[in-house]
Order: structure tokens, then C-alpha cells, then sequence
């Protein structure tokens, strides 16, 4: 196992450089009137990029994509710069354009229906050169189990090639393994290829239900001890409203989240979560500390409706 320079007590109290890597996509959400919709963008990584950037707009917050060269990704670009992002490694692509979902809603339930066939974001790793760039320009590498999913095997290996450069060059490399099934050819193939990147991450961060149901892991402790004998240093495994269990620094600790009075919408729980846990990293905080705070992030998200809330009192 190595180390993540981040996450080491002798890591150099300067602000850290982060890179989300992933798809993000257009969004038409319903709206007040029968049969209207409101467009908008979001996508987990996208999601967690610009919490960080609301969290921390003292750093450098940048996100690698790519985007096609039509009206609605010049669109989707002006909500990234709009929020602070740093779009310097997001490429363009004249032959295609950017995934879109469809949000609907039944009895206050929300289900999605995805359009991604024409999505650019499919050939972000098709470059090796600018993924080594954008990687060697950032010190927090960030990347989801859905990034690799929309991948086809080419751009995976490509894609798990940079971040073991980048991991070896002395980058901390985050993952959330965001199971989504429907991405892939199977449940063999989806669970095979996370274990893959989870062994070239620093700091995995797993959320049970999905763990469970397709891993099979009887017990939370399951999930974080398979993530960790796959070689992450540090693991934390978000569990709903229930406790979180971490392990980091050679100790296994639960941390009790504080009680939510409020659920609106769950969209983009766990990429606040992701997001409010990085905050802290460059900070002299515990671990407890920082999966307080990303607990009580993703606790303002879950009482408003939408992936992108803006939050109070940070």
C-alpha cells in the first residue's frame, strides 16, 4: 500500500488542487405546471466539483470531461465557469454532443430515463496525453464507478493507467464506486472493473445499500475490509441515515451521523458527502471531524429538491 501525501501528517498545510473526472449531463427535472420541465446540468462527479467549489472557493477546483461543440455544451460550460469551475481539461468534440436524463415523478417518487448514446463524455480517456496533463496539474484526483461504466474496455484501461501514474507520481486518488448496473454488460463485468480502479485509489468511499446488493456484503465492516485489502489507505463507507464506518491510519472507527429532520430529495446525498470529506482533507481536522461536517452537508442537500442546493452556513 502507499501512503496519500494528502492524508499524511506531514502533508504541507498549503490548499489542495482538486480534479473531478466524469460525465455530466444534461437534466430535464419536472416543473410546476403539468407536462413542463426545467433543463438543467448535472452528473455525480460534476455534482461533487461544484460542491467543492462552493465549500472551498480558495482552491482550484477543475473538472476533466468531454463535450460536443453545440449550443446546449456551450451551455452546460457557462454553468461550470458560472460556479467557479476550472474548464481548462474539458475537451470538445464535433461529432457528438452531451447525455441527457429524464427525471419523473410518481406519488413523490423519482425514477430516470438516460439518453447517452451520443454522449462525448464516452471518449474522455481518449487522449493519454491530457489525462496525464490535467492529472499532473492537480494534487486530488477524483473519479466514480460511473466514469468508468460509460467507458468502453480501451478507455478504461486508459483511464486505470493514468491513475496509477498519477498514484505513483505522489497524486491521492479518490473513488466512489457508485454502482449503477444498468451501465454495464453484467454484474460480473461491473463488480470486476471497480475492484480494478479500487486497487490504484488512495481513499475509496463506498456507500453499503449498493454494496450489499451487489457485492453481497452482510455487514458494512464487509465492505470497508474488502476495500481495504484491495490496498485503499483510507475507506469510508456512507450508510444512509445509519452510522458511517471508516478506516484510516490503522484504526476502524464509527462515527454517528447527526439525526436529519428533513428529507426532500436524496439526489446527490453521497456526491456532497464526497465533497464536503474533501473540504477538510488540507485541514488539521480528525477523521471524525470530516465525515461530520460531510454529514451535515449532505443533510442541507437531502432537504431541498435537486442534485445542486445551495447551502448555508458553511
Amino acid at each position: 500500500m502507499t501512503s496519500s501525501p494528502i492524508l499524511s501528517p506531514t502533508a504541507p498545510a498549503t490548499a489542495l488542487r482538486f480534479l473531478s473526472i466524469g460525465e455530466c449531463m444534461v437534466e430535464m427535472a419536472p416543473g410546476d405546471a403539468p407536462g413542463a420541465f426545467q433543463m438543467g446540468f448535472a452528473g455525480d462527479t460534476f455534482n461533487t466539483a461544484w460542491y467543492m467549489r462552493a465549500l472551498r472557493p480558495d482552491i482550484t477546483t477543475q473538472y476533466f470531461t468531454k463535450v460536443g461543440t453545440d449550443a446546449v455544451s456551450d451551455a452546460m460550460l457557462t454553468k461550470m465557469t458560472d460556479a467557479g469551475i476550472d474548464i481548462a481539461h474539458v475537451a470538445r468534440s464535433a461529432n457528438s454532443t452531451v447525455g441527457l436524463y429524464m427525471i419523473s415523478l410518481n406519488d413523490g417518487e423519482r425514477s430516470f430515463s438516460y439518453w447517452r448514446s451520443q454522449s462525448a463524455a464516452k471518449q474522455l480517456a481518449s487522449d493519454s496525453q491530457a489525462l496525464a496533463q490535467a492529472m499532473g496539474s492537480t494534487d486530488l484526483i477524483y473519479l466514480s464507478g460511473i466514469t468508468v461504466a460509460i467507458l468502453d474496455p480501451a478507455g478504461r484501461d486508459a483511464l486505470l493507467d493514468a491513475v496509477q501514474s498519477a498514484r505513483r507520481h505522489g497524486k491521492t486518488v479518490a473513488f466512489d464506486s457508485n454502482l449503477r448496473p444498468r451501465l454495464w454488460a453484467n454484474e460480473k463485468q461491473m463488480t470486476e472493473t471497480i475492484m480494478r480502479f479500487a486497487q490504484a485509489c488512495d481513499i475509496v468511499l463506498p456507500s453499503f445499500d449498493d454494496e450489499a446488493a451487489h457485492f453481497g456484503d452482510a455487514t458494512i465492516q464487509d465492505t470497508l475490509d474488502r476495500y481495504r485489502n484491495a490496498g485503499a489507505t483510507t475507506v469510508v463507507v456512507k450508510n444512509g441515515g445509519g452510522d458511517i464506518l471508516y478506516a484510516h491510519a490503522g484504526e476502524t472507527t464509527t462515527v454517528t451521523p447527526p439525526p436529519v429532520s428533513k428529507i426532500v430529495d436524496t439526489t446527490s446525498a453521497g456526491d456532497s458527502f464526497n465533497a464536503g470529506f474533501f473540504a477538510g482533507l488540507d485541514k488539521a481536522l480528525c477523521m471524525e471531524d470530516r465525515i461530520l461536517a460531510a454529514s451535515r452537508i449532505a443533510a442541507q442537500v437531502i432537504a431541498a429538491k435537486g442534485a445542486l442546493v445551495q447551502l448555508k452556513n458553511i
